[in-house]
C-alpha cells in the first residue's frame, strides 16, 4: 500500500478501514468511527495533562499487581475483535483506557473493547 503523508490526500467523505489507517503517516491525529475519519483536537491543555497524568498514576498503582493494565494516548483501540484489518472500521485513541483481557493486547494496541475509557 502507498503511504499517505498528508491528510489532504484523503477523501473525508469516504469510508476507510484499519488497513487504510495503517498507511497514514501524517502529523494530524485522527480516529476512525464506523469507517469515517474524525479529526482529533489539538494537543491538550496543561490542566488536562495534569489531570490525565494523575488519574493514570493512581490507576497504574492500583492495578500494579492485577491482571488489568492502564494505557495512555496515543494508543490505538480497535473496537472489534476481528483479526482482519479490512473489516475493522472503528479505531479510537482514548486519553486513558483500562484493559483486563490480556488477549486483547497486541503489538498495535488493543483489539477489543477496553473495560474502562477515560476521556
Amino acid at each position: 500500500m502507498v503511504k499517505i503523508t498528508d491528510i489532504s490526500q484523503l477523501d473525508l467523505t469516504k469510508q476507510y478501514t484499519y488497513a487504510d489507517y495503517l498507511t497514514w503517516w501524517f502529523d494530524e491525529r485522527v480516529e476512525l468511527i464506523k469507517g469515517y475519519i474524525k479529526k482529533m483536537s489539538p494537543a491538550p491543555s496543561n490542566k488536562h495533562q495534569m489531570v490525565s497524568g494523575n488519574i493514570f498514576r493512581e490507576l497504574s498503582v492500583y492495578l500494579s499487581k492485577k491482571t488489568c493494565k492502564v494505557y495512555h494516548a496515543p494508543y490505538d483501540v480497535r473496537l472489534t475483535r476481528s483479526k482482519n484489518d479490512q473489516q475493522i472500521t472503528t479505531v479510537v485513541q482514548p486519553d486513558l483506557c483500562v484493559i483486563c483481557h490480556p488477549e486483547y493486547i497486541d503489538d498495535r494496541g488493543c483489539n477489543g473493547p477496553p473495560d474502562m475509557i477515560v476521556e
